[in-house]
């Protein structure tokens, strides 16, 4: 079994693992390249569908192409889709910094969805190397009812053995990607034929490592127009996977507040 093999088993197991012992769930959709690895490996998990909603937490500020992608692929892969809208500006806490703040709508998009649809979990593709708060993180991600995340209070979690029974009032942040890398994720969407957004293939010397609010997130120097020349070059880049995500150079605490607080 290569790598590829190894990490695909391991997610389907997470996948199947949280289906079957945690209900209601739904899988959080950003409409990037993880979110679309994750979708592709819960129908490989249940034969070809997905069995708990799709859900995307929506801001209303995402690249027109990404609202494209979404539109066409929430039908061909016959999701049970919802979009949740995120509060306005203005109702987040004035004192972070303006792409945190802004970022801080989705964190609070997401709490108003979950009481809304009385989820349980939720299953999310976050990467463990994408960010060093995110390192800290578990598969079973016990929360707080409000979404409030304590790193310091965490289960143990050995040779896949994954804790799935909380108490009442807990609410769960599964993530099934966790053991995955950027390269990873390039190497399966090449080996899958899996769908990708346009944004991440280079056009005028530019293209995005990662997708977020179009004004948030800028794009990166790069001449990778293909999904062979983005897997070239993240094997020599030393650029960091978020640095086109203004929040990632505001100050410093500002994401592991959000963290603290529900982001993802």
């Amino acid at each position: 079994m290569d790598r590829l093999d190894a990490l695909e088993a391991q997610s389907v197991h997470i996948l199947r693992e949280a289906y079957a012992r945690i209900e209601p769930l739904a899988m959080l959709w950003s409409l990037g390249k993880d979110s679309n690895v994750m979708i592709w490996l819960a129908r490989k998990a249940f034969f070809g569908h997905v069995p708990f909603p799709v859900m995307h937490v929506d801001t209303g500020r995402k690249f027109k192409e990404m609202y494209e992608f979404r539109d066409r692929y929430a039908v061909e892969w016959q999701l049970d889709f919802k979009r949740e809208v995120c509060p306005p500006l203005e109702e987040m806490d004035a004192s972070l910094p303006p792409a945190a703040r802004s970022a801080a709508r989705k964190t609070e998009g997401l709490r108003q969805a979950i009481a809304k649809h009385q989820f349980k979990a939720v299953i999310a593709g976050i990467r463990r190397d994408e960010q060093a708060t995110r390192a800290k993180e578990r598969v079973f991600s016990p929360r707080g009812e409000t979404g409030a995340w304590d790193f310091r209070d965490q289960p143990p979690e050995f040779w896949d053995q994954y804790k799935t029974d909380f108490p009442p009032g807990t609410h769960i942040r599964i993530h099934p990607l966790l053991h995955w890398t950027e390269l990873d994720i390039w190497l399966y969407t090449r080996r899958e034929g899996i769908p990708i957004v346009p944004l991440y293939l280079s056009k005028d010397g530019k293209r995005y490592r990662s997708l977020g609010d179009e004004d948030i997130t800028f794009p990166v120097e790069s001449d990778a127009s293909s999904i062979d020349e983005i897997i070239f070059e993240l094997e020599t880049t030393k650029t960091s996977e978020r640095a086109g995500r203004a929040m990632d150079h505001e100050r410093e605490d500002a994401f592991e507040h959000l963290r603290a607080t529900g982001y993802l």
